[in-house]
Parts: structure tokens; C-alpha cells; sequence
């Protein structure tokens, strides 16, 4: 059984109810509406105070469709006809089609670089940018096993490349490698210890499914490429980063499809983080200084 909630909320509710229960395919009559309210919220509301609050949010600036139905009824006072507009089949314009909330988590499900708990995470939200029905669709995303390798700081990194770039500052960073073990660890140095990487960042890159940084090793002269899933413990640097024009390769601006074609993006390997790198196919620009 609900609380019973203050009727300041009428309208917060009655909002609640067309987010969660319509869309063009779904809609409600004020009776429904009326019948939701008190259901799932303890709240009762008659038909009157029902319309006015949607009538409320329509001039708010929510983008609510509706029906107008004229008809002819009986006035009990003084027994005349008189027509009548009802007013029903209410629903909300979500910001988002089902097909264009599909298509974005589809692109979630076959990314290769995030981890998948916060892949599910990612999932959920966009579930909530809809209604009850389109989470029915893609519950199954539940059911997938997380057996992918996982970097949890993937979104901090892509956060602190964003601010070294913006600023124009170099970072610092480990990056890892696979093990016997199947698991990440830090490249190391000459020493055995886990080698720093300075890099003058100039863009990230969607290419075929992962996440790039394209940038300078600051010990050489030109062009590197790093997968953001395998950079850990990423940090901003005071230090100002190399002008991208005094990088080999770079003297005369960047164009992304021919410098991906240039380094191998679209039929090798990558081999050394320090050197030219690659991942077939298509890629999209994430970030540019």
C-alpha cells in the first residue's frame, strides 16, 4: 500500500506516468491516468484535476500529444445539447525513437572496449530514456557472460585525455599489456619497473569498435597511436604539449580517413604503441585539439 503523497506532486506523477507507460504506440485516456495515480502512487486525483495538470505541462513546454474528440451532450441543468470536447490518448514524445535508443545500444553491445559492467550500466540508462515496454525489449543484455577483459578507468581516461586537450597539456601514463596470465599489466622499463609514458595528446578516434589516442611519445618525433583501453593511471601534466604541426606527419594539419590510411588503420596490426598502429575500417573523430 502506497503513503498517501501531497497533491503538490499531482503534476510530478502524472509526468512520471506518460514517461513510463506511453509513447505513440501506447497512449492513455485521463480514466487510466486517474486509475495509474492511485495505483502506483496512492494518490487520487478526479478528472478535472487530471486534465488541467496535463493541460499544465503542455504549456510548460512538454511535448505531450493528445486527441480532441468533439460530441454532443446533454446538459442535467437545463436539459439542452451542447457539444462537448474530450480530451484523450495521451502520450509523451520521448527524445529518443525506440530505433534510435536500439541502435545506440546495439553499438554499446559490439564495442570491444567497454568492460561490460559498465557496458550494462550504460545499457540501463538508456533504457530509461523510454518507457516500460522498449526495456522489455533489451533485457536480454542481462544475460550476456562477462568474460571480456576489463578497464574500469576507460571513462576517466577518455575524461582526463578530454581536459589535457582542451588545455593543451601533456599526460602521463602506464600502459598495459597482456600477460601469460591473461591479465593486464604495465609495460616495464629497462629496470623491471612500470614504465611512465609522456605523450603530447592531440585526438581521440572511434576506429572499428575501440578507442585511440593520437598523439606524440615525447621521446620521439613522430606520430604515435594508443588504445584507451590499455592506458591506466592516467594523469594531466603542468607541462605545456608539443605543437602538433612540429610532429612528423602532422606539419600540415589532420585529416582522419587519410591519416588513418597512412598508418595502417585499415589493413594491420598494431604491433608497438610508440610506432605506427592500426584496426581495419571505419573511424570517427571523439575529441580534436
Amino acid at each position: 500500500m502506497h503513503a498517501p503523497q501531497p497533491k503538490k506532486l499531482l503534476i510530478v506523477n502524472i509526468l512520471d506516468i506518460l514517461k513510463r507507460y506511453t509513447d505513440e504506440e501506447h497512449r492513455l485516456s485521463q480514466k487510466e491516468i486517474e486509475t495509474l495515480l492511485k495505483t502506483e502512487y496512492g494518490m487520487k486525483a478526479g478528472r478535472k484535476a487530471v486534465k488541467r495538470n496535463l493541460m499544465d505541462l503542455v504549456e510548460f513546454g512538454c511535448e505531450i500529444e493528445y486527441t480532441e474528440t468533439t460530441r454532443r451532450v446533454k446538459n442535467a441543468k437545463n436539459g439542452e445539447w451542447e457539444e462537448s470536447t474530450i480530451l484523450t490518448d495521451f502520450y509523451l514524445v520521448h527524445d529518443f525513437t525506440d530505433g534510435e535508443l536500439r541502435l545506440l545500444i546495439d553499438g554499446l553491445l559490439f564495442s570491444k572496449h567497454i568492460p561490460y559492467s559498465q557496458c550494462r550500466q550504460l545499457v540501463e540508462k538508456l533504457e530509461g530514456l523510454s518507457n516500460r515496454y522498449f526495456r522489455a525489449k533489451v533485457g536480454h543484455i542481462r544475460t550476456l557472460p562477462d568474460t571480456a577483459p576489463e578497464n574500469k578507468q576507460l571513462f576517466l581516461t577518455i575524461e582526463t585525455l578530454d581536459e589535457a586537450i582542451s588545455r593543451g597539456r601533456q599526460v602521463a601514463f602506464h600502459y598495459l599489456a597482456y600477460g601469460t596470465d591473461k591479465k593486464a599489466h604495465p609495460r616495464k622499463n629497462s629496470a623491471g619497473e612500470a614504465r611512465e609514458y609522456i605523450v603530447n595528446p592531440y585526438q581521440m578516434a572511434a576506429v572499428n569498435g575501440r578507442y585511440y589516442l593520437i598523439g606524440n611519445y615525447d621521446k620521439y618525433e613522430d606520430v604515435a597511436h594508443y588504445r584507451l583501453d590499455r592506458i591506466a593511471d592516467i594523469r594531466v601534466l603542468d607541462t605545456p604539449a608539443k605543437p602538433a604541426r612540429k610532429v612528423r606527419g602532422l606539419e600540415n594539419g589532420f585529416h582522419l580517413p587519410q591519416h588513418m590510411a597512412e598508418h595502417g588503420f585499415f589493413n594491420r596490426t598494431v604491433r608497438n604503441p610508440e610506432r605506427k598502429s592500426s584496426n581495419p575500417v571505419r573511424a570517427c573523430i571523439l575529441r580534436k585539439a
